[in-house]
């Protein structure tokens, strides 16, 4: 679930800038509820941050809560990659097996 987000430079709740869009409305942050498939799964997420266009609605999301969203919902999140497992009879440097 890879999206390119797009938010102003200053990205302050307060800030505002004008729509992409439709050249005429002002793009606002608000909270919304972010919608995504993960696999066959319908992911929802409310209260999400988005600046919304005044005129026409046009939503972007804010570039750090994907990027939060995009690490929570990744299977690798978590796991290290160079982790060695040890096998039942394995015993590491300095165990001795009980007996």
């Amino acid at each position: 679930m890879k999206m390119k987000p797009r938010s102003p430079d200053n990205n302050n709740a307060g800030s505002t800038y004008h729509c992409p869009e439709c050249l005429a409305g002002v793009m606002r942050m608000e909270a919304v509820t972010y919608f995504t498939w993960l696999d066959e799964e319908l992911v929802t997420v409310p209260n999400f941050p988005a600046w919304v266009c005044d005129m026409c609605g046009r939503r972007e999301f804010d570039s750090r809560a994907i990027t939060w969203l995009n690490t929570l919902l990744d299977p690798a999140t978590g796991r290290n990659a160079n982790r060695k497992t040890r096998s039942a009879g394995q015993t590491s440097t300095g165990e001795q097996p009980q007996t």
